[in-house]
């Protein structure tokens, strides 16, 4: 499978969501650091933007940043790289770990590195949603809250589909 057939079938197939836990790792990895790309594109564009802001509004901001401006692009590019790539893997990982508990309750066969495949293709629109979120500057503690639980839901329509213990 190719990466966008990946994609595609995250956003509305919970049962090739639980299905992708025997995705190589390989693909797992170039499908969560695509991501990671673009998230982080879309964040160094904001940080450009929020610096223009800035600049209009400090004159000594100004003529600093002119001397500094080929070093703090790469150097903010990088941060906001291991940055976000930090946090989403945190964040799987706690998915992954909550639905290792989902697997228990409902009595089906799974490990931890099944369930973190499968956080992580779950969480696929979720995050789209908190892209959208960020590039119109929407920020509340409900948004979060819902995007979270879209997730949950999502994983546990997936570990409906993991096999049965016997």
């Amino acid at each position: 499978m190719n990466l966008f057939q990946l994609f595609k079938a995250s956003l509305h197939n919970p049962k090739k969501i639980a299905a992708f836990r025997l995705v190589p790792i390989g693909k797992v990895m170039q499908y969560i650091f695509t991501y990671v790309l673009i998230i982080t594109m879309i964040s160094f564009v904001q940080f450009i933007n929020g610096l223009s802001v800035q600049e209009t509004n400090m004159e000594e901001l100004l003529e600093y940043l002119k001397d500094i401006k080929w070093l703090i692009y790469p150097f903010s590019f990088v941060l906001l790289f291991v940055l976000n790539t930090l946090f989403i893997f945190i964040r799987i990982s706690i998915f992954a770990y909550i639905g290792v508990i989902i697997l228990s309750i409902l009595k089906r066969k799974g490990e931890y590195r099944h369930m973190w495949r499968t956080a992580l293709f779950a969480s696929t629109l979720p995050m789209l949603v908190s892209i959208v979120f960020s590039i119109f500057y929407w920020s509340s503690g409900y948004f979060e809250l819902s995007i979270y639980m879209i997730t949950l839901v999502y994983l546990f329509l997936a570990s409906k589909y993991y096999p049965i213990k016997r």
